[in-house]
């Protein structure tokens, strides 16, 4: 059974973390000493759960959590430094520190470390989250003990409705555009000026239309979406921002 360390302090370990192509030691009072940090851990990388959500979700409600107190957010596996490395590499992880537990120190002195071997992962750790201010356990949210991986509590929003329950998310926006369009430009100089973080889809010439259409029955770009709706061209823009405004 894992444990609940809630009151305690975080096991005083040695990250070997690597740092262009150099290796790097972070103890953990690098981490937590004098700083309030979130922290979530995962069964490994790559995984798909981890890859899809667990991380991706943390690093985008990041601005929330920073503009709460949180002066960090770590991302703990039992994996080694090149294998976080590469990982990292093709996530959306830049508010996130990926903290390599290859020999599983930290996560056993947590009392996670537990036996995958059924998966042919060995020993890995437990998925679960935790807020730590100046190295001692405040709060855990670990996921209950049930067959496979079970993904419930220690997810990026639970963790901010426990430290703000009322923190404003970050919009998700996105917009669909195309190379040399001066109407997409102007959008996202727009977007920009309200101060919108948005994700760009450029779309080629060969199958933009039908690409186009069958998203948002339009026939044109830009196209602009906010929180799943979609708002539209430029002009839609311009009249959705000032009522937003």
């Amino acid at each position: 059974m894992t444990a609940n360390r809630e009151g305690q302090k975080v096991p005083q370990v040695t990250f070997r973390t690597r740092v262009n192509n150099d290796w790097k030691n972070v103890t953990s009072d690098d981490l937590f000493k004098g700083r309030t940090v979130a922290v979530f851990s995962l069964p490994g990388a790559f995984t798909p759960t981890c890859s899809s959500t667990h991380l991706p979700r943390y690093n985008e409600l990041a601005p929330a959590f920073f503009a709460h107190g949180i002066d960090s957010i770590a991302c703990v596996s039992v994996n080694d430094a090149f294998v976080m490395n590469e990982w990292a590499a093709g996530q959306e992880c830049a508010n996130v520190t990926l903290l390599p537990d290859g020999n599983g120190e930290f996560t056993d002195g947590m009392g996670m470390l537990v036996d995958k071997s059924d998966l042919g992962f060995g020993k890995r750790s437990w998925r679960y989250s935790m807020l730590v201010k100046d190295g001692v356990v405040q709060k855990m949210f670990v996921e209950p003990h049930k067959a496979g991986d079970p993904f419930e509590v220690s997810d990026a929003d639970t963790m901010l409705a426990y430290i703000a329950p009322q923190a404003k998310k970050p919009d998700q926006v996105a917009i669909l555009t195309r190379e040399g369009c001066g109407f997409c430009t102007r959008a996202k100089k727009l977007l920009k000026d309200l101060g919108y973080d948005y994700a760009e889809v450029s779309l080629g010439n060969a199958n933009r239309s039908r690409i186009v259409g069958a998203i948002t029955g339009k026939g044109t770009v830009p196209q602009v979406f906010v929180n799943g709706k979609l708002i539209g061209g430029l002009e839609d823009l311009q009249r959705w921002s000032k009522k937003a405004a």
